[in-house]
């Protein structure tokens, strides 16, 4: 799957650290782990949205999965991210839980939007603006956002310059019936989150008032 700036590979809170085997691989899984993955996988997302399975983390915890998403805009990929599920039966201190959902989201910028002081702190506001607005109960938040900028010189000065927004995050999903977390949701939200970004219109009405980022200047083609 194309990326706005390449494959996802750059390390996010050890999601590079790829199991390229079973998913469920470390033993058999346990049925909130089962149920959470077939609600992933079955989950219905706004159609701009491409997501598609990929090698989860094997070292975070004893159970991964993980998906990949591009905005899609006709052949243009306007953001990506990747989001991997993770559990632990045995509950983990950090946590306050047995699962824990961690995320990587990118896109480019206007150079006039990345000099923006506020930007990091809308940025985050839009990842738990996302998980509030449906109504999801959630714990232990923690993450960064990045804004990086690149400048071509020599054989690559033709090159405009380049800025880019990256958001890395944490959280705990509370758990339902069963010990499961509603992960169809969190995945909804999320996407909600990678459209905000890709700066797409809101999905719905009752969506009007959220700030989205401008589209990037010239998206990159697939």
């Amino acid at each position: 799957m194309a990326a706005a700036q390449g494959r996802l590979s750059d390390g996010a809170d050890g999601m590079d650290d790829a199991n390229e085997g079973d998913p469920h691989a470390g033993g058999a899984a346990p049925p909130p782990f089962r149920a959470a993955v077939d609600a992933l996988r079955t989950a219905r997302l706004r159609p701009q949205i491409e997501v598609e399975p990929t090698p989860a983390p094997q070292r975070l915890a004893p159970f991964s999965y993980a998906l990949e998403a591009t905005v899609v805009d006709g052949d243009q990929d306007l953001a990506d991210g990747r989001l991997v599920l993770l559990h632990d039966p045995a509950g983990h201190d950090a946590w306050h839980g047995t699962f824990r959902l961690v995320t990587l989201v990118r896109a480019e910028l206007e150079p006039e939007m990345a000099a923006d002081p506020l930007l990091p702190d809308v940025c985050w506001s839009w990842l738990t603006g996302a998980l509030q607005a449906r109504g999801l109960a959630y714990g232990e938040p923690s993450g960064t956002v990045t804004r990086a900028s690149s400048h071509y010189f020599g054989g690559l000065s033709a090159r405009p310059a380049a800025s880019q927004i990256e958001i890395r995050a944490s959280w705990t999903p509370r758990e339902g019936l069963g010990g499961v977390p509603d992960t169809a949701a969190h995945l909804a939200s999320w996407c909600d989150l990678l459209a905000q970004v890709a700066g797409l219109p809101p999905a719905g009405p009752g969506d009007a008032s959220v700030v989205t980022l401008p589209q990037r200047r010239g998206p990159q083609s697939r």
